[in-house]
């Protein structure tokens, strides 16, 4: 009897221990969405600094999160197909860079909680119900790129005191840059400077905007953030030194491909930024709680070879206001 209890009491013990039933799960991996209005290589910088606060967050790519990524390259009607691969994957979280983007998402889902940065106006482009109290799925971070299209205007005229006319490439399609677009008119008038629209909305366009820019005696060009300029900047940048032109970029990484100045937010700050936001999501926190932060953050950045190459001394008063000077 002893004998054949022990043999029962083994077998129970064996049929526990490999039963699936009792055996730990391994952990669920959380699936993250990156929407971009833009191309990889455009977006490539602010993608990299939100991959590297998902890092300082512990979060590792392959291990203990997963990342989906899609990108429109300035295809904007590309978007919604691109939006709803994202959610048949049953992405946790969407993260969206530019408006149209940040649109595409929220009209394809009123579930899924939506990060995004990038966009100029959340409020007037219907995202969220108030910057303070978002309201839905959807949260995120402003660029104040409206607000910055006119401070880049004055740094462009101190740069060039003697300055008269500056050509700004826009692109008509995009409701962000149009916005900047009339906030540097006013600026404009208020510097006693004229402009000419350069309006942009395809890469096949760059070249016959410079040509007409060039006939129209601009003496420098102000470029506006949007997904068409920021997927183009090597373009751009190369055509604003060939024509001669100073320039003044949104973001940092047009100076890096050659152009000469930029103003505009940290990305780096930025994206750490939308990784804190989605790190609060991930452990429970609702977008709609979650207000829409600004930056507090700006870089000047300027190419002094790309200065040389031009003929252009930087004041002094302006060069030392840089946080980064390429030399």
């Amino acid at each position: 009897m002893i004998r054949r209890f022990n043999v029962r009491l083994l077998l129970t013990v064996l049929l526990f221990t490999v039963c699936p039933a009792n055996a730990q799960q391994p952990a669920k991996v959380p699936r993250i969405g990156v929407l971009a209005g833009s191309s990889s290589s455009g977006e490539s910088p602010r993608v990299e600094a939100f991959r590297q606060g998902l890092r300082e967050l512990g979060y590792v790519e392959g291990k203990n999160i997963a990342i989906e990524y899609r990108y429109a390259n300035a295809r904007f009607d590309k978007l919604p197909a691109l939006v709803d691969e994202l959610i048949r994957l049953k992405v946790e979280v969407v993260v969206a860079s530019t408006t149209p983007a940040v649109q595409a998402a929220k009209n394809a889902t009123r579930t899924t909680p939506i990060v995004f940065f990038g966009v100029f106006d959340p409020v007037a482009a219907g995202l969220v119900d108030s910057l303070a109290r978002p309201g839905g799925n959807v949260t995120g971070f402003t660029n104040i790129a409206t607000t910055l299209a006119g401070k880049r205007l004055e740094l462009l005229k101190e740069t060039v005191p003697k300055l008269s006319r500056i050509a700004v490439l826009y692109d008509p399609k995009s409701p962000g840059s149009v916005a900047q677009w009339n906030e540097s008119q006013q600026q404009a008038r208020e510097l006693g400077l004229q402009l000419h629209s350069m309006e942009v909305s395809g890469a096949d366009k760059i070249e016959a905007a410079f040509k007409e820019a060039t006939k129209a005696r601009s003496g420098a060009l102000a470029v506006t953030a949007d997904a068409l300029a920021n997927a183009n900047r090597k373009q751009i940048a190369d055509f604003a030194t060939k024509a001669r032109l100073p320039a003044i970029y949104p973001w940092g990484e047009f100076v890096d491909n050659g152009g000469l100045m930029s103003y505009g937010p940290n990305f780096a700050a930025v994206g750490r930024d939308a990784a804190r936001y989605v790190d609060k999501i991930l452990k429970g926190a609702k977008p709609a709680d979650l207000p829409v932060e600004q930056p507090t953050k700006f870089e000047l950045v300027i190419n002094l070879r790309t200065a040389k190459a031009l003929g252009l001394t930087i004041p002094p008063v302006v060069l030392m206001r840089a946080e980064k000077v390429i030399k």
